[in-house]
């Protein structure tokens, strides 16, 4: 019974083990898929998006570079190490028999775990830079200096550097994995360090009793008689220079023996001794002393001899690829401090040779290791890296020496041609190479026909700016306080037959400004609506944009509508939204009710019962998974913030901080400016201290649907290699231009980030000529204006307009050049935008022969006007603001004309208005309430026109009509009366009445006078 009893709880115990076992299991696979969970929801986003080929495009690559990886590293690393066993076994005399299987399953796992190591380091710092190296597309130009194309530096030259860094990494893991083995071998079969001799007698050299022998092929250890007597080869081992530690381990014998008595079988290897299986059963002998077996000891550090030539072999020649790689760094810096923007004459005449000598050198250190190691000699070994460390410091002391005494004092003549590659290269690499440079004449003979020719710039200058348009918008135009204008976007429309510049702004839900609960921000209030358009050259009466379309649902007043005005993908959309639930989406506010609506698109990840557990795990929602409101139509968009949607699509682009907004065919979209760029382009310098890029090209533009979030990449520049190699990567993301529909073409700009990239270039690389570079004689900079009322540097600003020579008004986008340190007008750079014509530069050259005004020196005359600098110092003393908007450069005909608005911002509003317009020709300055009163002043009366069905236009004319048939007592009264309204006005403190009450006195005293 009692033996029935003690079988059953056995069986208990097995059972028991086993449902823990189970448990384990689980809880294991349900841990892998939670950590899955991430991956998994992000397929399943990619696959919404019909781009799931980009999703697995990164696990396909590294599967592909990984699996042969770590089969082939494992295999060789377990060879490896099977015959360090081989030939320690063999060699080594010991008294232990290890379990071998057990040795075997170590084997593999160490072997294993260099395999990971390194599958880990290739799949993780190699993929897409083997992308790029399988994928490359020629620049068709080649450097100067190795004669390769530019292909090379930018998509190969850094796989190949990776490659080498990892292997250095891997050789030093491969030291420690060979040092872990021996580490284990000594452990789980102990060699004998110490033999025993009988008491009163000389110590002879025993022959060696029965010992182990390893039978390779049969996988276990035999006894052979007399099995070593000597080195490998034949040779005496008392040839080996490592003889002297015997003194070592005598001293070691007396310090913890003690010369006590040990057996010769007895027992060793601490903890892995025991682990596999210690020595055999020793018999009894006579008591004998011991000493050092020093034939063993010197075995032991013998057969290390091949491991360490292998590494020590490996090391110096990845040495020598890494100088070899070296070379090719002189191409990407300024390494002297000389006045070459890559390889100078110092870096070619003696860094480049000093790393030749290096690449040399480290074969022959190869070489010297593998010598001195079989030879035990360390001279050979030692003396040609001691030689590359003089080398190295003698070449850079040489280096310095050259530059500062051979090549300073004869600076120019030494770096002439390195210059003219520097010059040439940085050009190309910032597309500057083909910058149309047209004299400009910069006259003062502007007339009032010329004016009148030219009523498309004219009648498309901005007088609006972006933040008091952005204030007005969200003062006026919110409706409801969840509601707001994040930017606004400069662009062009063809408005009732005439090409407009205008201002669009998306209205989208503030994520911030909505009850914080999880039913509002995830399922009712899912979506923005509408936008906003408006002229930029027009404003009302009171100084505010003239609306083109406003108001909920969008009520447009011209041609152009917006029919779809859902707003689910946007700037501000950071949360995550379920549609098609049982709980309808807030559409809209309509009057004292809300509207509510449906999500109709296609696009979203269904919500079925395993989903819902994902993104609940993924979002921490645990709200989503027991919602009683999601059904098996529901779906959830996620990733809905445009920056964060490019980003998580296509990470190997920059992209743009300003997207801008479109509507086409009534339908909104987004656009997003997206950069290809390197740091390996050779001869070009970085366009600023904080970065080291060297190439910029806008090769690519990504187009977002608003309402379905649909993502298309599209390539404007099929010339940029970079973009050709994206493109090969990722055939099914990126789309050729011409596939991009017309609508939405006529809508793409040339970025101000590129163009404010290009000019910091341009300052200095406008330069051709060597000597006028190198002394920096026509350094130029970009001008500065008064915006507000401080000083800054200007930023590209866009115009339509027509170009000196040009036959009709494009979209253009420029900026101003000055001479360094001085304030007279250098250049205009200008980028065009419009069909063909898109992505090329012009730069309008002002002449050298005379004074051409430049920004800061028209802001210093508008500064000095009296009557100007009496009015601002009455708005500001008066608890009102004013400020100044950006200062425009506008080419007419063969003449330059400065125009800048003047906002005022009153105590009791908080919405500015432009109050005045400022021209600036030549020495003359007219300040008018509007730019083309402003102009008539300045050119005479009907040089402009105010723009078609301004309303300020209408009270203008009216007004105009109406006081020119008054009598002069009439005018007397009127003026009398105007001014009288004004004090009153003033005394209210009603600034705005203020001002209209003095534009009204001031016309009828100019009548008066006439």
């Amino acid at each position: 019974m009692e033996s029935t009893n003690t079988n059953m709880n056995a069986g208990k115990k097995k059972r028991k083990i086993g449902v823990k076992g189970i448990i384990i299991i689980v809880l294991l696979i349900v841990l892998v898929f939670v950590l899955l969970i991430r991956w998994l929801t992000d397929l399943m986003w990619f696959n919404d998006l019909s781009y799931i080929s980009v999703f697995l495009t990164k696990l396909f690559t590294q599967l592909k570079i990984g699996i042969p990886t770590f089969i082939v590293v494992t295999f060789l690393a377990y060879i490896y190490l099977k015959f360090i066993k081989k030939g320690y076994v063999h060699r080594v005399e010991s008294d232990e028999l290890p379990d071998n299987k057990k040795l075997n399953l170590i084997t593999w796992g160490l072997a294993g775990a260099f395999g990971v190591i390194t599958t880990y380091f290739a799949v993780t710092r190699l993929w897409f830079q083997t992308l790029q190296f399988t994928n490359s597309t020629d620049f068709d130009i080649k450097d100067p200096l190795y004669n390769i194309d530019i292909s090379f530096y930018v998509f190969k030259l850094n796989f190949i550097e990776q490659l080498n860094q990892i292997v250095i990494l891997l050789i030093v893991a491969f030291a420690i994995l060979t040092f872990i083995y021996y580490s284990v071998l000594l452990s789980v079969r102990t060699p004998r360090i110490f033999e025993a001799v009988e008491e009163d007698t000389e110590p002879e050299e025993a022959e060696p009793a029965d010992e182990f022998q390893y039978d390779d092929e049969e996988d276990e250890y035999e006894y052979e008689e007399d099995r070593y007597t000597g080195g490998e080869g034949g040779r005496p081992i008392d040839d080996n220079p490592f003889s002297e530690i015997n003194d070592m381990f005598g001293k070691f014998t007396k310090q913890f023996t003690g010369g006590g008595q040990q057996g010769r079988g007895q027992q060793g290897g601490g903890m892995f001794g025991n682990m596999f299986g210690g020595g055999r059963p020793q018999q009894k002998r006579p008591a004998r002393t011991t000493q050092v077996d020093n034939k063993n000891v010197k075995m032991i550090l013998h057969i290390a001899e091949k491991q360490l030539i292998v590494i020590g072999v490996l090391f110096f020649l990845m040495i020598g690829v890494y100088f070899f790689l070296k070379q090719f760094d002189l191409l990407f810096g300024n390494t002297t401090g000389g006045a070459v923007y890559g390889a100078g004459f110092t870096d070619v005449n003696i860094t480049l040779w000093m790393y030749r000598i290096l690449i040399g050198l480290s074969v022959l250190a190869a070489i010297g290791v593998a010598y001195g190691i079989a030879k035990k000699k360390f001279k050979p070994a030692a003396v040609i890296p001691a030689l590359m460390i003089a080398i190295g410091l003698l070449g850079t002391g040489v280096g310095l020496v050259v530059q500062n005494f051979i090549v300073s004092p004869d600076e120019i003549n030494k770096e002439s041609k390195y210059l003219e590659r520097n010059i040439e290269y940085t050009q190309y690499a910032y597309g500057l190479d083909g910058v149309n440079i047209k004299a400009f004449k910069a006259t003062e003979d502007l007339s009032s026909d010329d004016i009148a020719k030219n009523e498309e710039t004219i009648s498309n200058i901005r007088i609006n700016d972006y933040a008091p348009a952005k204030k007005f918008y969200n003062q006026t135009q919110s409706i409801r306080q969840y509601y707001d204008f994040n930017d606004v976007d400069v662009d062009r429309y063809t408005i009732n037959g005439d090409y407009t510049q205008t201002f669009l702004s998306a209205r989208e839900i503030n994520e911030e400004k909505i009850s914080n609960t999880w039913l509002n921000r995830h399922l009712k209030y899912t979506h923005g609506y509408g936008a906003t358009l408006s002229r930029v050259d027009k404003i009302t009466a009171s100084g505010q944009p003239d609306m083109l379309i406003q108001n909920i649902p969008p009520e447009s007043a011209v041609d152009v509508q917006i029919t779809d005005p859902e707003i689910y993908f946007g700037e501000s959309t950071n949360d995550y939204v379920l549609v098609n639930t049982d709980e309808d989406e807030f559409d809209y506010p309509d009057g004292n009710s809300n509207k509510y609506c449906q999500y109709k698109a296609d696009n979203g990840i269904k919500m079925n019962l395993l989903t819902r557990f994902m993104f609940s795990v993924r979002e921490k929602s645990l709200k989503m998974l027991v919602s009683g409101n999601i059904n098996s139509d529901s779906k959830i968009l996620i990733n809905r913030n445009i920056a964060t949607r490019v980003h998580e699509i296509m990470p190997y682009l920059d992209y743009d901080e300003d997207p801008y907004m479109i509507t086409v065919d009534g339908h909104l979209y987004w656009i997003v400016d997206a950069y290809t760029a390197t740091n390996r382009y050779p001869y070009s310098e970085p366009y600023s201290e904080e970065t080291d890029v060297d190439y910029v090209r806008n090769s690519i533009k990504v187009v977002i649907d608003t309402y379905t979030g649909e993502t298309n990449y599209y390539i404007v520049d099929p010339t940029d290699p970079i973009a050709q190699t994206f493109q090969s990567i990722y055939p099914k993301l990126f789309k050729d231009f011409k596939e991009m529909p017309e609508g939405i073409r006529a809508h793409i700009r040339y970025p101000g980030t590129l163009l404010n990239i290009q000019a910091q270039i341009y300052q200095r690389y406008h330069m051709n000529d060597v000597k006028v570079f190198y002394q920096n004689e026509d350094l130029w900079q970009i001008a500065s204006e008064i915006y507000g009322t401080e000083e800054q540097s200007m930023t590209p600003n866009y115009y339509i307009m027509k170009l000196p020579g040009e036959k009709s008004a494009e979209f253009v986008n420029s900026i101003p050049f000055t001479p360094k340190d001085k304030k007279n007008m250098m250049g205009l750079l200008v980028a065009r935008n419009d069909g063909e014509n898109y992505g090329k530069l012009v730069l309008y050259q002002m002449p050298k022969s005379k004074i051409v005004y430049g920004p800061m020196q028209v802001e210093a005359q508008i500064d000095q006007n009296t009557e100007i600098s009496k009015e601002f110092s009455l708005w500001n003393s008066s608890g009102s603001t004013y400020s100044r908007g950006n200062l425009f450069v506008i080419p007419i005909e063969d003449s330059l004309l400065y125009v800048e608005p003047v906002y005022l911002e009153a105590t009791n509003s908080s919405i500015p208005e432009v109050k005045r317009v400022i021209v600036v020709f030549g020495d003359d300055i007219a300040y008018e309430p509007t730019l083309a009163e402003a102009l008539n002043a300045m050119f005479g009366e009907g040089s402009a026109h105010e723009s078609k069905g301004s309303e300020e236009a209408g009270d203008k004319e009216g007004k105009s009509e109406g006081s020119a048939g008054m009598s002069q007592s009439e005018l007397i009264k009127a003026a009398q009366a105007a001014y009288d309204e004004a004090q009153e006005a003033l005394a209210d403190g009603d600034w705005a009445e203020y001002g209209k009450h003095m534009d009204e006195l001031e016309k009828y005293l100019n009548k008066l006078v006439k």
